[in-house]
């Protein structure tokens, strides 16, 4: 099936074409107008070999284009020692020729191995998406599922707070091409109908409705869990599906959905407390628009999505960070795994960039008042990072503020501010909420 959504306000200029390079195959050159006739002067290009993803390079591109041959050394000389290692080239020989003859003519890597092996035998697990209101960008979430290389798996599609029947009907398009199920939460809020989904199968990946997954995504996620018991969670990385409007542009500066995560595979556990500790600073382990559970060790360690956070209560977000956080506090091993790529189509409106820095400011000082009051020793913990915390905020070189370019509009971050002072009140708010049973309004 295909979609043919198309964002609002489309227009021809765009800030940055946004693309794949795959080094095995041969590499197409870059104009700064598209065929569809869209225009820019630079590139995002998400570089791979063989599938894995190794990158994501800005490339600037001149009134002339770029060439085949400029393309391909532009992304080989960032990247030759690393893909000498993957191709199995003595480091010695790892010239810009040998490494691009022997991506084209070998076989494939110890990763494309490995991920084929795994999909021959890879066990059923469960994707689950919640939405609301939004059927055509369900629709183009679901349509990158149906290319999914991963054997076995059902689709589970959680309506929340539904106001109509068009979230049903797009899920009942796609019965013949999904092992696709439809589930209703009444009650609004992200992470009530998250929970709702945890209970769908033993593993349980999902993704947000204004993504897209790439075909290695599921696999990749669910690999992450083979033959490892102690990893109860892992998440993948997150890639701009476009850069169109300024808005998205700047989302991107600020981080996005990737921030301190790069392209390298990690793990995260009590182990690694020295070096990341699970409360401070996030948030590199894991991310919601990719994540996957171990639905058993959820139930064992008492671990679920805490409804007074994320989309649709006042707090606004966070419902991500505090189940991460809870697994790692509670002796869990989380795994990120860059080679499950999903891409995000961000907000392409400035108001809407606005209110998502004041719920990302929000959602951040509500998952501190809720781990406090869960488990009130965490103010010890928070009192000692308290001082780095504060040196980010407001230095120029902290990992908060690093990747932003001098002309980042400070209102943004002003807006990031009267989040995070407001977020305390926000989240006692969203309790008051949940007992009462309000059902307040709420954006996805």
């Amino acid at each position: 099936m295909t979609s043919n959504l198309e964002a609002p306000n489309a227009v021809s200029q765009a800030y940055a074409h946004v693309l794949d390079i795959e080094l095995s195959a041969p590499v197409a050159g870059l104009q700064r107008t598209t065929p569809k006739g869209r225009q820019a002067d630079r590139a995002w290009a998400l570089v791979r070999l063989f599938g894995e993803s190794l990158g994501l390079d800005v490339l600037d591109i001149p009134p002339g284009g770029l060439s085949p041959e400029a393309v391909e050394a532009l992304v080989l000389d960032r990247r030759l020692t690393h893909l000498a290692q993957l191709l199995e080239i003595d480091a010695g020989k790892a010239d810009r020729d040998t490494v691009r003859d022997a991506a084209r003519t070998t076989c494939g890597t110890v990763f494309s191995r490995a991920h084929a092996e795994f999909v021959a035998r890879a066990p059923r697990c469960s994707v689950v998406v919640c939405t609301r209101e939004r059927p055509d960008y369900l629709r183009r979430c679901l349509d990158s599922l149906t290319i999914q290389d991963h054997p076995d798996f059902g689709v589970w599609v959680i309506d929340n707070a539904p106001l109509s029947g068009k979230t049903r009907e797009v899920v009942e398009s796609f019965g013949a091409d999904l092992d696709i199920h439809y589930a209703v939460e009444l009650r609004p809020g992200t992470s009530r109908a998250r929970n709702v989904g945890l209970r769908m199968g033993d593993i349980v990946a999902s993704l947000d409705d204004d993504e897209v997954a790439d075909s290695l995504w599921l696999t990749e996620l669910a690999r992450a869990f083979d033959g490892r018991p102690e990893i109860v969670a892992a998440s993948g990385a997150v890639v701009p599906a476009e850069l169109s409007t300024l808005a998205q542009l700047l989302f991107e500066q600020f981080g996005a959905f990737s921030k301190g995560r790069g392209f390298t595979a990690q793990e995260f556990s009590p182990r690694t407390w020295n070096k990341q500790h699970p409360l401070y600073p996030l948030p590199p382990f894991g991310v919601g628009a990719n994540m996957a559970f171990r639905t058993e060790a959820l139930r064992r360690l008492g671990v679920g999505f805490d409804e007074a956070l994320g989309g649709g209560t006042p707090a606004q977000g966070s419902e991500d960070t505090k189940i991460f956080t809870d697994l790692l506090r509670a002796g869990g091993t989380v795994a990120y795994r860059p080679t499950a790529v999903t891409r995000h189509f961000h907000r392409r409106d400035l108001e809407g960039l606005r209110r998502q820095m004041r719920g990302y400011g929000s959602g951040l000082t509500a998952f501190y008042t809720a781990s406090v009051l869960a488990r009130p020793s965490t103010m010890v913990d928070l009192i000692r990072l308290a001082p780095r915390a504060l040196r980010d905020l407001y230095s120029s070189d902290s990992l908060r503020v690093a990747t932003l370019e001098d002309d980042f509009p400070r209102d943004l971050l002003a807006e990031n501010r009267r989040g995070l002072i407001a977020g305390p009140w926000l989240y006692l708010r969203g309790r008051v909420q949940n007992r009462r049973g309000d059902r307040h309004n709420w954006r996805l």
